[in-house]
């Protein structure tokens, strides 16, 4: 029974880690989550050990953190069956990534117990977390830094993006696990000149790293509250169409009438006569459209942005979802991975990120997943003076994924220091100011227009001309230095 302990603490911990995450918000749940891990691999001696443990924490991290991939496969792939297969392997998979972060940290550490959790540990966790930011096109959803939104070491993330205040994360970590190590000892003032340091370091760092330039631009997002059971149904088309037409109509005079992700219920050339006459009423009434389409062009199928018009702009969503907007591997697998795959067969990737001119101003474009990836945001930049994200979170179902990408798009605009527009099909709707701050957000699951204001901004931050490779060279160099160190001793 004493056995079952250790992992048990470990899955604890892990459980944390996703507690921090929205809509919970605990941020000082990963801090602890991360500090009881990091004692119980600093004291261990075997490989095996450190890998059993690390297994256990990254399932309670993935479990609690994505169980809701199980609603997306139920309600609209392949049944329960399916989705309980898909999501236990997807889990399976993901608590593969903290348990090499854990692992990577003990053997860089060389046996020293101290230099694991200050140093070791928290410089892997790091090295790992940007690693699966691009490796199998990349994940940084439950990213540590997120949990920190609402802190003041969010102000790091201007600097160096979400891996600024993840590290800040990882470093508190390290120093309560240090003085867990000997809890009846002095070395509780660490953890505490750890967190003043870092808090007071976040607030000399509040600023305004990008300036305002013209006047308010007036919004209007249109919330359809589309089902996905409807949304593809061919029969419902028309009906669907109307209300998105009725809807925008309703707020002409708006500067921007934004639909979201894939609103139109037709490829975009078959709607285009209904379009064009929309687009030319909003520009008579100084409104302009932007909406959410599924593109047939050379080339293929596409998931897009359009700007319609007499010359109309595209943008084409650059970073697919595998298995949901395309099917890896189906020249090998055929139709077995068809379950999971996107209702209108698979789309083709866009290769640029410039920025689309509506309402007077320039437009950084992101389409769902695309806002967990920072560096991608970012490419719009130094144009960019509104961020424009569209979505369609209908696919979580009720679940934390909505809050969870929410708080994503947040700490987009924080680190590129842009004000963010997020339209959703059925929330969460919302426009975010360049501090990573809600100041206006809609309803979740409800048909709605959400209206506000956003300023255009200017100017870059840190972030926006470094982006990853800072804290990317300071993990890996740290980590190869301690794992020299460690070579050589031994």
């Amino acid at each position: 029974m004493r056995r079952l302990i250790g992992p048990a603490l470990a899955l604890a911990g892990g459980l944390l880690m996703a507690l921090g995450l929205a809509p919970f918000s605990l941020a000082w749940a990963p801090v602890l989550g991360l500090g009881i891990v990091f004692v119980r691999v600093a004291r261990m001696r075997r490989t095996r050990a450190v890998l059993a443990h690390g297994y256990c924490f990254g399932l309670g991290y993935a479990g609690l953190g994505v169980y809701w991939i199980y609603h997306s496969i139920a309600d609209y792939g392949g049944g329960p069956l399916a989705a309980v297969l898909a999501t236990s392997a997807l889990v399976a998979l993901f608590a593969l990534i903290p348990m090499s972060a854990l692992l990577i940290g003990w053997w860089a550490g060389a046996g020293q117990a101290g230099r694991r959790v200050l140093l070791a540990l928290p410089l892997a966790w790091l090295l790992v977390e940007w690693v699966r930011s691009w490796l199998f096109t990349g994940a940084t959803w439950l990213s540590v830094g997120y949990s920190q939104i609402d802190t003041p070491l969010a102000h790091f993330a201007p600097l160096f993006g979400v891996y600024g205040p993840g590290l800040g994360v990882a470093l508190l970590a390290g120093t309560l696990a240090w003085w867990l190590l000997r809890p009846r000892s002095a070395r509780v003032a660490l953890p505490v000149a750890a967190t003043v340091g870092l808090t007071l370091g976040g607030v000399a760092l509040e600023r305004d790293w990008t300036r305002p330039m013209d006047g308010p631009v007036t919004v209007a997002m249109l919330q359809g509250n589309i089902a996905q059971d409807r949304k593809w149904d061919p029969d419902e088309r028309g009906a669907i169409l109307a209300e998105y037409l009725r809807m925008s109509r309703a707020e002409f005079g708006q500067d921007l009438i934004v639909w979201p992700e894939t609103a139109l219920p037709v490829f975009y050339h078959q709607a285009r006569e209904w379009i064009d006459r929309l687009a030319a009423q909003a520009a008579a009434a100084g409104s302009s459209i932007v909406l959410g389409a599924p593109v047939a062009a050379e080339g293929g199928l596409y998931n897009a942005v359009a700007v319609p018009g007499e010359a109309p702009q595209f943008y084409y969503k650059r970073h697919l979802v595998p298995f949901g907007e395309y099917v890896p591997f189906r020249d090998v697998a055929g139709g077995v991975l068809d379950f999971v795959g996107t209702p209108l067969g698979d789309f083709n990737a866009g290769t640029r990120a410039d920025p689309l001119q509506a309402a007077g101003h320039a437009l950084g474009v992101s389409i769902c997943y695309e806002v967990t990836f920072g560096d991608e945001v970012a490419d719009a930049l130094p144009a960019a003076e509104i961020l424009l994200n569209v979505s369609n979170d209908a696919w979580f179902g009720a679940s934390t994924a909505p809050w969870q990408h929410l708080q994503m798009a947040r700490m987009r605009a924080l680190e590129t220091g842009r004000p963010m527009i997020r339209a959703t099909n059925t929330g969460i709707s919302a426009l975010i100011d360049p501090k990573g701050r809600i100041a206006v957000e809609g309803p979740l699951f409800e048909r709605a227009v959400v209206r506000g204001t956003v300023r255009p901004h200017v100017g870059v931050t840190p972030y926006g001309r470094w982006r990853d490779w800072p804290m990317a060279v300071f993990a890996l160099g740290g980590t190869v230095l301690l794992g020299a160190t460690r070579w050589r001793r031994a």
